[in-house]
């Protein structure tokens, strides 16, 4: 078995590479359509919690599929010969992404407890360490001073770095919109607010808006991963 799975690394990995791009792609596009009820102020209070809890239910998928992506795509890029990091950095690699997806499940299982606040706030700086180290990365390789290479036909592997990089900060910003829900719904329970609900649509809006970037970012990062065109 060891042997068989040895002989099909690359192929094995892609096939999760592909699992975890659909579930980015999908839960992304679930919580942009259970929105619509979140916001509606003709729905039911519980009802709208009820989809906002949705929401989240879905966002836990798409958040597992963002965070595996890395891994796997540094993962390929050694095997592909694209990017330098192997052996025992492959190893810590693959170490911190199980801390992180900790992190970041029991962020979602924690919710509405005092822990909560401690997870949900380390899984928000994981990405602001994260991204702008991807955008630079991306960026320097691209005008060959590393730390991937950019020779003839693997200077995709750089842009789909850094357009990776750039979709985190969209995924940054419609996270801090469901951290604005919670609290906006912490006032609703109390009573009718019609200055909440103003700012609620706002903030879905807003949302929206950038949702739009977001699915471009990532498409872009499934065509330089597939097509792989300079």
């Amino acid at each position: 078995m060891g042997e068989w799975i040895s002989a099909h690394e690359l192929e094995i990995l892609r096939w999760l590479h592909i699992l975890a791009m659909v579930y980015w792609l999908g839960g992304e596009w679930g919580v942009f359509q259970t929105s619509y009820k979140v916001i509606n102020p003709r729905l039911p209070l519980d009802e709208r919690q009820r989809h906002m809890d949705t929401a989240y239910r879905i966002d836990i998928l798409a958040r597992t599929g963002i965070i595996t992506l890395l891994p796997l795509g540094i993962h390929m890029g050694y095997l592909w010969g694209v990017q330098p990091l192997g052996g025992l950095w492959m190893v810590a690699m693959w170490m911190v992404w199980v801390i992180w997806m900790g992190i970041t499940w029991g962020a979602f299982l924690t919710r509405g407890k005092p822990v909560w606040h401690l997870l949900s706030g380390l899984e928000d700086w994981s990405r602001y360490i994260l991204i702008p180290l991807l955008i630079i990365s991306g960026l320097t390789s691209l005008f060959g001073m590393g730390p991937f290479e950019a020779g003839d036909g693997q200077k995709w592997y750089a842009a789909k770095v850094l357009t990776y990089g750039l979709a985190l900060i969209i995924g940054v910003i419609l996270r801090l919109i469901m951290h604005e829900w919670q609290a906006m719904f912490r006032v609703l329970a109390q009573g009718p607010d019609a200055g909440v609900e103003a700012k609620l649509e706002k903030s879905i809006q807003l949302g929206r808006n950038v949702a739009y970037m977001y699915w471009i970012l990532i498409s872009g990062t499934c065509f330089f991963a597939s097509v792989k065109p300079f």
